[in-house]
């Protein structure tokens, strides 16, 4: 009996060696929605609503922000509709925003339509793709893309970033980029960032090296979410050797 459960235990672990890089869900973790989230320095609407898979619209309905959508650390976050949380006012001079946005380029751009059709997508980086989209997987968000440490990696439309950080669990050094207020794309596990909160950007642009999730081989883990649902990339982006 004993070899037999030291057998079992053996495999168990094997197992769970062979286990694929999972993103962090808070509210999976929690086992459902939670009820609040606490701004942090760093964090955006945008980061915020991104972690917890929701659009940043309905964040901001939730919680009675209006655009720019500025936030403050200590501040409670709704996660789910119900009362308003309290805001801070944004008059408020003894407070510091999250994260304060500079601007490399003081003329903004204006936004496309709101829909794909005049989003012109290209590949962020050329290489294997090792991990595949899965919408029943909340572990397989996007694509993981093979490559080399410091690999180039691009802008995959036009838009503008809206996060660029290491605040959010999973992802590493993160570029979040807004095409509309439909679409967004991110850019994870990247050992140098190039852009800024608030840069517009350009379909094709340098804006990370490539790094990886902590160990193993450089990738680059790519997403692109519609209405903050996420889409399997390989739908909008060109086919290979087009």
């Amino acid at each position: 009996m004993k070899r037999g459960v030291i057998g079992i235990v053996m495999v168990v672990v094997a197992l769970a060696g062979c286990r694929p890089f999972v993103h962090y869900d808070p509210d999976r973790e929690r086992g459902g929605k939670g009820a609040e989230y606490t701004v942090s320095k760093g964090d955006t609407l945008y980061s915020i609503a991104w972690q917890h898979g929701h659009d940043y619209r309905t964040v901001a309905r939730w919680n009675g922000i209006s655009a720019p959508y500025t936030i403050y650390p200590g501040q409670k976050i709704l996660m789910y509709p119900g009362q308003t949380a309290t805001t801070q006012s944004a008059d408020n001079s003894d407070e510091t925003p999250a994260s304060t946005q500079r601007s490399r380029r003081s003329t903004p751009s204006p936004e496309p339509p709101d829909d794909n059709r005049t989003l012109a997508w290209q590949w962020p980086v050329n290489g294997e793709i090792v991990n595949t989209f899965s919408g029943s997987d909340p572990g397989k968000k996007g694509l993981d893309i093979a490559g080399r440490m410091g690999q180039s990696v691009k802008a995959a439309a036009d838009g503008k970033v809206v996060y660029s950080g290491n605040g959010l669990r999973g992802y590493g050094n993160l570029i979040i980029i807004k095409h509309n207020t439909t679409y967004f794309s991110a850019y994870a596990y990247n050992s140098k960032l190039h852009v800024q909160e608030n840069d517009t950007v350009k379909s094709g642009e340098h804006i990370a090296d490539m790094g990886n999730n902590g160990s193993g081989p450089a990738m680059l883990h790519f997403e692109i979410r519609r209405n903050g649902t996420p889409q399997d990339p390989v739908k909008y982006l060109p086919k290979k050797g087009s």
